[in-house]
């Protein structure tokens, strides 16, 4: 019993994760066309940052992952 309730737990664990990930891109994007729409950046400013903001994401899930696979094969 109990480690069906630890693997619920650890699944519940994860999607709170990805949640959070989620959450915290959107917030930023929003941010950034509210920064657009109020003429504050420009149109090429606000695709850069939004390139940019991308960029991080992907290469910080690339690096996440990679350590994840290397801490399996020891």
């Amino acid at each position: 019993m109990d480690e069906r309730v630890a693997a619920v737990n650890d699944g519940n664990r994860k999607l709170q994760i990805v949640a959070a990930v989620v959450a915290s891109f959107t917030m930023l994007v929003v941010a950034v066309l509210a920064l657009l729409i109020k003429h504050v950046i420009t149109f090429q400013m606000a695709l850069l940052m939004l390139i940019a903001l991308f960029g991080l994401y992907f290469g910080f899930g690339v690096l996440i992952a990679v350590y994840r696979f290397i801490g399996r094969l020891e």
